[in-house]
């Protein structure tokens, strides 16, 4: 229950004997008591919590969102839990030896999203936000040395108006707040003279990079001392600098003289002669910066210890982001701190493994969303020398019950996170960035599961967020402030109204998803182009792109029907898709200073009911279990990471519908060769953006084994994966015509629409929206009902890839009774196959009708489709080889 930090371990490396003794750290992590409920009388010592279970801390109850399939997680319908409210938690543990005359502090590092406290029955106070380190001082409430009872009431209600939480963000937002003590729970004790822990969860501590060069560089130090005693006190607070040997860079010693009861500010100017710079990834140097206070008869009352990186950084409409005054390039992700099976009650270890993934890939740069997270991945993120952006939870709304304005207390509560944010963060070398909010620009164009009871109309963000850039100025104006936009130059229709809010900040980011919610792919670098010609002077990133990617939904065609952004049919490879056009269009805008996809890994969400999952949000490129790869996971690290590697795309979709087909391997190197059972497909070198393409493959029956070998200075690496095309489906290829994904067959593997000019894609169905499923239309007439949902429209024409020989041609029709009349021809090379043909339109529920034709051919199937008085339509296409 109570253990010893390991941040005193780290403090014996470099601190005398009597400074170990100073301050401790004790974790209160095992041994309490929790009920999933509320419980009014709880905060009584004497309170009966014998039945209530017993949980470690960190703990959050909440299990959110869950895959219709065994990869990717183990959550399940059965084990989840959405419930937000009250949760009580009861700790018993002892008063630390030697306490008397010491000082006593609760520090929380996380509890969502409002708790209040209390010891031995002794309310302590209340924090309000679910994301900020926080410190209640205990000393008053402790037992001189017995057993105390610490007890916490959080609620992460979702806020409404006039609830409980109304005035605590995040009001909205695309992702699960869940509730509990999920970050580690301490109690630190120090002499009365000490550091100041009343610094919004800081560290009491601040230190800035004034200059940097390799001959020289310059930090400002700020200490803030409190003197809890009784009597005034003189004492010197010693600033040291040390390096990874353990040697002293630079040093220096401040006196000061603080009141009984009091506290103060002593600052100095550090020194350094031939710095080791922090470099990002290539270099992320750590130096120890150390802080003691020592009294005047010698005595070291307290001391800290802090890892610290000497760095400049420095954005520029031009050249991106520049690290010690040389560009480089942020490439990175966004990121959320849940996962399967634990919700947010992650440990250091989970993020370790994390960063290793993203350091994997090759990313350089974490945009930590939409939320303070805590100080493991900060930590993490300097040792490995990733560039973070920082943010607050003001995501999309600020008021609630239809009201125009903010109230008071919720711009209190956000200035109060921005506040503890910066504070908290400060010192970290990788935390270059500090977000004031998230698509706060939506106007009245706010998706209907975000409106919070307003139609946006009159909703103008801009009074709050010039409140928010003083105050982050005010606190830290060495790092520039950021927020990320949604709707700005995006073409809405003549009644909605978008607030201009990217010039509130000092940087612009553009969260923009051109191919998946709007527009098409290649839209996103004409439209950053005009961004940028808005505000040529403000440094511009893309902060979200990105599309969703079901593991077990697949596509034989990306293009072949418009992508279902609120639906089912989200299939990996239109990820992949949508992650290479744009990464393409990134890459040839080098003034670009970040760019951040969407997402890293998938995460918890309760608006959403789409592609293969439950209440996730599937646009991660890794799974929500955080180790499941998707593909486009592998295109990253092709690009990113210089190591050799090559992957065979499409390795979940193992049972194939077509018998010709595509193969793309991502390869960075040299040279790749592709084998199919045993023989060469031929090598391909210098593949444009590491896409290796192998078109027009044909695949054998059966058993399909897939090696891709690529060739390096250093040798080769290999990729395997396995198909299968099963001998029913080699001899009858049905195509679902006007579908991105094929219905499933009745007893048989269907395929997307494919091997198609021209026309466009559409269904009977009634599309799915935000947690709402697509509603099917009744088809009469026919087994396969998904795939004749969809169909092909307009003109158009089929060209399908068949071995010679003669084909029994199965075109479907499906007709629902809204179709008007018009007529079209389908032809077949010189042959007409239906002339002024019309499909039946029936009078209530559709109906679907076949027509049957014998064709010759030597290498391919032409199927023309010519519309007339109306257009041409197909629902699905039979290709049958005759014996």
């Amino acid at each position: 229950m109570m253990r010893s930090s390991g941040a005193l371990a780290l403090l014996a490396l470099a601190l005398p004997a009597a400074a170990q003794e100073a301050r401790v750290v004790t974790t209160l992590d095992t041994g309490w008591r929790f009920l999933n409920d509320d419980a009014p009388d709880a905060h009584v010592p004497t309170f009966d919590d014998a039945q209530w279970p017993v949980v470690s801390v960190p703990h959050t109850w909440n299990r959110v969102g869950y895959y219709h399939h065994a990869l990717g997680g183990t959550n399940s319908a059965e084990t989840v839990d959405k419930r937000q409210g009250a949760g009580w938690y009861r700790l018993h543990f002892p008063t630390p030896p030697a306490s008397a005359g010491k000082r006593h502090w609760l520090e929380f590092d996380a509890a969502s999203r409002v708790a209040k406290i209390w010891l031995n029955g002794t309310y302590l106070g209340e924090h309000r936000g679910g994301f900020s380190r926080f410190r209640l001082d205990a000393t008053a409430a402790m037992r001189a040395s017995g057993d105390n009872v610490l007890v916490v009431r959080v609620d992460n209600s979702q806020p409404k108006a006039d609830g409980p939480t109304a005035d605590v963000l995040p009001l909205t937002g695309d992702f699960f707040v869940h509730g509990g003590l999920y970050r580690p729970v301490r109690l630190v004790s120090t002499a009365p003279l000490h550091i100041d822990l009343a610094d919004f969860g800081g560290p009491g501590i601040r230190a800035t990079t004034a200059s940097a060069s390799t001959d020289n560089a310059s930090i400002d130090v700020a200490v803030r001392v409190a003197n809890d005693g009784t009597r005034p006190a003189k004492a010197s607070v010693r600033i040291a600098l040390v390096d990874a040997d353990g040697r002293e860079a630079a040093a220096t010693t401040v006196p000061t003289t603080l009141a009984a009861g009091k506290g103060g500010e002593v600052t100095a100017r550090l020194d350094v002669a031939k710095p080791h710079l922090w470099q990002g990834t290539t270099a992320p140097y750590l130096y120890d910066l150390i802080v003691q206070v020592v009294q005047a008869n010698g005595a070291i009352s307290d001391a800290l210890r802090q890892p610290y990186g000497i760095r400049t950084m420095a954005f520029d409409p031009d050249r991106g982001f520049l690290l010690n005054g040389q560009p480089y390039r942020l490439r990175g992700v966004g990121y959320h701190q849940d996962r399967d099976g634990k919700g947010w009650a992650i440990s250091r270890e989970d993020v370790a493994e994390d960063i290793a993934t993203l350091r994997e890939m090759g990313a350089n740069s974490i945009r930590l969303t939409h939320y303070q997270h805590g100080q493991d991945v900060h930590d993490l993120a300097n040792r490995a020398g990733m560039v973070v952006w920082d943010e607050i939870p003001l995501v999309s709304a600020w008021t609630l019950g239809g009201k125009r304005e903010a109230d008071p207390a919720l711009v209190a509560n956000a200035k109060a996170q921005l506040t503890e944010l910066i504070r908290q963060n400060e010192n970290h070398a990788a935390s270059a960035i500090w977000g004031i909010a998230n698509e706060v620009d939506f106007g009245n164009s706010l998706p209907a599961f975000l409106t919070g009871g307003t139609d946006g109309k009159e909703l103008d963000p801009l009074p709050l967020l010039a409140e928010l850039q003083a105050v982050a100025k005010r606190e830290d104006p060495s790092r520039p402030t950021a927020l990320a936009t949604c709707c700005e130059g995006r073409l809405f229709g003549s009644d909605i109204e978008i607030p201009i809010t990217a010039p509130a900040a000092d940087l612009g980011g553009a969260n923009r998803y051109f191919g998946w919610y709007f527009g098409a792919a290649g839209d996103l670098g004409p439209h950053l182009d005009g961004l940028r010609a808005k505000r040529p002077q403000q440094p511009l990133a893309v902060t979200e792109y990105g599309a969703g990617g079901a593991l077990t939904i697949h596509t034989d065609n990306v293009m072949g029907a418009p992508v279902d952004s609120r639906g089912a049919a989200q299939p990996e490879e239109y990820e992949s898709y949508i992650h290479e056009t744009a990464l393409a269009q990134l890459d040839a805008r080098p003034w670009l200073y970040a760019t951040w996809l969407w997402n890293s890994f998938d995460f918890a969400t309760t608006v959403r009911t789409e592609g293969d999952a439950q209440d996730i949000n599937t646009k991660g490129i890794i799974a929500y279990d955080h180790k499941t790869r998707k593909d486009a996971f592998y295109f990253y690290k092709a690009n990113w990471n210089p190591a050799p590697m090559v992957h065979i795309t499409g390795k979940r979709y193992a049972n194939r519908a077509y018998r010709v087909t595509d193969i793309k391997v991502y390869s960075n190197t040299s040279s790749t060769d592709l084998m199919l059972n045993g023989r060469s497909l031929g090598a391909k070198s210098d593949c444009p953006q590491k896409i290796c393409v192998w078109s027009g493959v044909t695949l054998d029956e059966g058993t399909n084994a897939l090696v891709a070998r690529g060739s390096h200075s250093g040798g080769m690496v290999e990729d395997q994966a396995a198909w299968t095309l099963a001998p029913e489906t080699a001899r009858v290829m049905v195509i679902d015509a006007g579908a991105l994904v094929a219905g499933k067959g009745n007893g048989r593997v269907l395929g997307s629409d494919n091997w198609f000019e021209g026309g466009s894609a559409t269904s009977l169905d009634t599309p799915a929206n935000y947690g709402k499923p697509s509603v099917p239309a009744e088809i009469g007439g026919t087994q396969e009902r998904d795939a004749l949902a969809t169909y092909r429209t307009g003109s158009f024409a089929y060209n399908v890839p068949v071995p010679a020989g003669r084909y029994r041609v199965t075109l479907w029709f499906a007709t629902s009774s809204t179709q008007q009349p018009g007529t079209f021809e389908v032809k077949s090379g010189n042959k007409t196959l239906l002339r002024q043909f019309q499909p039946t339109i029936p009078t209530e529920k559709a109906v679907a009708e076949a027509k049957r034709f014998t064709i010759a051919a030597q290498d391919r199937i032409a199927l023309d489709f010519v519309a007339g008085a109306g257009d041409a339509r197909v629902s699905m296409i039979e290709i049958e080889r005759l014996r």
